[in-house]
């Protein structure tokens, strides 16, 4: 199969990749970056397209692929503003996808978030559900979203507030019910790499109790 990913440089996303090139299924993986290097060195079935997510080529010729595995997202801190996160968690997925669906590719998973819901008071959660109402508007023969909980892993850039969260929740984690638990990185990678190799017709829906660790 020949996968498209998007957000390749993130937590999950590079988990995810190491997954993808590491099965004999996937002949290749298209990974576009921001900038040259952000990724290393890279086996012959890797491709990464240096390109401006704010001007995304509508030509080129890795939108059309067997499944879209989408990992994109920033948070509120990083992104400076509301508009701004909407921007790269809606404005940037669409997009993506609308291009992606145009060019004929039939299989779109998306890492969302649990608490989704384009009606919520909360903005996080009230933008993850509308870009999950908008990518479904779209017609994919096959849409995951993929909803983990709080995200367990190491990243690069500083998140006080979330390694606090991530050691509160692991060790009240046998506690707890298995949807409120930590969804490790590599098993979200998982989860959405089945989804792509494996795409069920219609609108799936992977929760976070799935994930737990």
């Amino acid at each position: 199969m020949k996968l498209l990913l998007l957000g390749a440089t993130g937590l999950v996303g590079r988990l995810l990749l190491e997954q993808a090139l590491a099965d004999a299924r996937v002949r290749q993986v298209t990974a576009p970056v921001r900038r040259a290097g952000a990724l290393p060195a890279q086996p012959p079935r890797l491709l990464c397209p240096v390109v401006d997510f704010q001007r995304l080529p509508e030509d080129a010729d890795w939108w059309r692929a067997d499944a879209v595995v989408c990992t994109l997202g920033t948070t509120l801190k990083a992104a400076g503003s509301r508009e701004a996160f909407r921007q790269v968690d809606h404005g940037h997925v669409l997009q993506a996808a609308q291009l992606a669906r145009r060019h004929g590719t039939p299989a779109f998973v998306l890492t969302s978030a649990t608490g989704a819901d384009a009606g919520s008071r909360l903005f996080y959660n009230r933008v993850k559900g509308e870009v999950e109402r908008d990518l479904e508007a779209l017609g994919f023969a096959s849409l995951t979203l993929v909803r983990p909980g709080l995200i367990g892993g190491a990243r690069t850039e500083s998140r006080p507030a979330e390694r606090l969260s991530q050691q509160v929740l692991g060790l009240l984690g046998p506690l707890l019910p298995r949807a409120w638990r930590i969804s490790p990185a590599p098993a979200i990678a998982r989860a959405l790499l089945r989804s792509a190799l494996q795409p069920a017709p219609g609108v799936q829906v992977v929760p976070a109790d799935a994930l737990a660790g």
